[in-house]
């Protein structure tokens, strides 16, 4: 079975690790070695993560003899490896898959602009240091951010590609799901609610759910102001 030749490093709660692990749920692919990781404890350092990625983050896959270390990168290969197996990730059609690859990679900037705000400033910089202004200047760009996803969501349908659940889902519900661990008001942004409420229950979803969430369910109240 191919997924035996398969081994992930990752962390619970990380973006790039939760897409790479509902993409491996969607192509049937379960039963892969893996390996539940620190970032606290630097573990993603140790020397087994190093061998295969030298930059020391997570996650870290490999194949066989291929190694994929960015999310983006491993997803595409799990679709391309295993196209006919699974839910199928890219649609057919020229304007199905052009929305897909537009949203996938707008994923990027909605990703940078979740991290500036949660991460950045308010786990990274002391709280004495915490300036006023540049959480509300963060706070601002990542509800213009979000302003942006409910218009997609109002035009696309149920998912961001339209009618089907596609490899943009894969890449931007991790996402999603991060901004309501930590305070995203929903009333403000009923679109994106709807949307996570449509798939946090998807099986791919719920078999891979970061398990420090499940032990605590309840989140924080970081973005309680955007």
């Amino acid at each position: 079975m191919a997924a035996k030749s398969m081994t992930l490093f990752w962390c619970s709660g990380s973006v790039p690790c939760w897409r790479v692990m509902i993409a491996l749920e969607e192509k049937k692919l379960q039963g892969y070695k893996q390996k539940l990781l620190s970032f606290e404890k630097q573990e993603h350092k140790s020397p087994e993560v190093l061998a295969i990625n030298p930059r020391g983050q997570l996650p870290s896959f490999k194949h066989g003899d291929n190694i994929l270390n960015e999310s983006y990168a491993a997803c595409f290969y799990l679709e391309s490896q295993f196209k006919s197996q699974g839910t199928k990730l890219i649609p057919d059609g020229p304007a199905e898959q052009a929305l897909m690859y537009q949203r996938m990679f707008e994923g990027l900037a909605f990703y940078d602009k979740l991290g500036k705000t949660s991460e950045i400033i308010f786990y990274y910089v002391p709280e004495g240091e915490r300036h006023a202004s540049t959480i509300k200047r963060n706070c601002q760009t990542l509800a213009a951010e979000l302003q942006l996803w409910e218009g997609y969501l109002d035009k696309a349908g149920s998912y961001l590609a339209g009618t089907s659940f596609t490899l943009a889902d894969v890449i931007v519900f991790p996402i999603v799901a991060n901004l309501f661990r930590f305070g995203l008001p929903a009333e403000r942004y009923p679109k994106v609610a709807a949307y996570y409420a449509l798939l946090k229950d998807r099986p791919s979803i719920k078999a891979s759910w970061p398990p420090h969430w499940l032990e605590q369910p309840k989140g924080e109240d970081t973005l309680k102001d955007v």
